[in-house]
């Protein structure tokens, strides 16, 4: 779908250690940032990994992000956590592409209008964070091709 909002500010940890603040840490012209709530969504994210790559191999102005989102009663044990992450992918570009972020996770939803976290989120925005597209779920051809609508549709402007 695609909206009129910005995405939200918020502070963020990639697999690395380097803290960021969101939107700015977003590099490219053009983002795809996938945002997930549970564990388990992360064969959904896996889904899009492909379609993304390929994409990001032929058009140097877009990157994209996996934000795992987690609930502030475990920022106590986020160095445990996002450890355990980093030596279970050793990628270091995944580990940069990967963006932790803790706390209150309304933060994120409710600006984004994300009501349902059982799910992943996807977000299209643009080198400002303005949010040019979003929707929900593993990859699928339908969403592939609105997200690939709202990326050309940014390369034109």
């Amino acid at each position: 779908m695609l909206t009129s909002i910005e995405f939200p500010r918020l502070a963020a940890r990639n697999l690395e250690g380097l803290d960021v603040r969101l939107p700015d840490a977003f590099a490219g012209e053009r983002n795809v940032v996938i945002v997930a709530f549970k564990r388990k969504h992360q064969a959904l994210v896996d889904s899009w990994i492909p379609w993304l790559e390929e994409h990001a191999a032929a058009d140097p102005g877009l990157c994209f992000y996996e934000l795992p989102t987690i609930g502030r009663i475990w920022a106590p044990v986020r160095n445990m956590i996002d450890g355990g992450m980093a030596t279970a992918i050793r990628d270091p570009v995944v580990l940069r592409r990967t963006l932790t972020i803790y706390g209150d996770v309304a933060r994120l939803t409710k600006p984004l209008g994300i009501e349902d976290q059982s799910t992943i989120a996807l977000t299209v925005v643009d080198g400002t964070g303005k949010v040019h597209w979003l929707g929900a779920g593993g990859f699928a051809g339908n969403a592939a091709r609105e997200v690939e609508t709202a990326l050309q549709s940014m390369r034109g402007r």
